[in-house]
């Protein structure tokens, strides 16, 4: 069966100040044990903030070496999944139940490709 990963992006600069609602936790723990039970997740977790990060650039021969925040970067990664489904179809469905369990005035893109298989 393919894989397909799961990029979450948010907006680090306009996250709601009241962060998640208390049952919000309580949702996406009923998600991750139905989409585990369904044989589909392999992997998934949240990202630090890019204040924690680096970014390294390769460019003409020569690396450099960027310490976040990162605040020119309108979205970020902010968390991922790697899922086995039987297509991508299945791999959107979980990811349209993923991000409905979200507050709506939280604004997070989802985008999810297919690994390569060698």
């Amino acid at each position: 069966m393919p894989r397909f990963i799961t990029l979450i992006r948010n907006d680090e600069q306009n996250i709601p100040a009241d962060g998640f609602p208390p049952e919000f936790g309580a949702r996406m723990g009923v998600l991750l044990e139905e989409i585990t039970q369904a044989g589909v997740m392999l992997d998934t977790a949240g990202l630090t903030p890019t204040a924690e990060g680096t970014r390294v650039t390769y460019s003409g021969g020569d690396l450099s070496y960027t310490d976040g925040p990162f605040t020119e970067s309108k979205e970020v990664i902010g968390g991922y999944s790697i899922i086995q489904a039987k297509d991508k179809e299945e791999a959107l469905y979980w990811t349209k139940r993923f991000l409905e369990i979200h507050p709506p005035v939280w604004n997070l893109t989802a985008e999810v490709r297919q690994l390569t298989e060698n």
